[in-house]
């Protein structure tokens, strides 16, 4: 696999949201909470970027935000649906839903998260870590992320 280029670009499955982030990007985490697989169908693999780094370069009147919690908002494509941006507001970070980025992006998956509540129609077969919780190895989890 390519290594991660200083530029990637993504955008939405209409294309009405398209945008650009700047490296350095966090490695690729996956989130098996309740909220990712509800918002998503299924759960989240995400990178993140400073929000400085993080630019809309069109789809601004497309660009939605739920707040899921009182913690954190999530960014989907009004027009075709398709979950984008997950952040947690005045934090300076946004994290990216990594299929939405162009390939190939050189990104690597550094581990799991929130794995003891993920579904049971599925298995974490991968040698990746896997953590019950957030990045805590517990047997206790509520279940939800943010």
């Amino acid at each position: 696999m390519p290594n991660p280029k200083d530029e990637l670009s993504g955008g939405c499955l209409c294309g009405a949201v398209r945008f650009a982030i700047k490296a350095p990007f966090r490695p690729v985490i996956q989130c098996h909470c309740g909220q990712c697989a509800r918002w998503t169908g299924h759960y989240v693999a995400a990178t993140q970027v400073a929000t400085e780094q993080f630019k809309l370069i069109n789809g601004s009147d497309h660009l939605a935000w739920y707040r899921s919690s009182n913690r954190a908002e999530r960014g989907f494509c009004s027009k075709c649906g398709s979950s984008m941006f997950w952040r947690r507001p005045d934090d300076g970070r946004i994290s990216i839903l990594a299929g939405t980025l162009e390939r190939p992006t050189g990104l690597k998956t550094s581990h799991h998260i929130f794995v003891a509540v993920k579904s049971d129609y599925y298995d974490v077969r991968d040698t990746t870590p896997c953590y019950d919780r957030w990045m805590e190895k517990t047997d206790t989890a509520k279940g939800e992320a943010d």
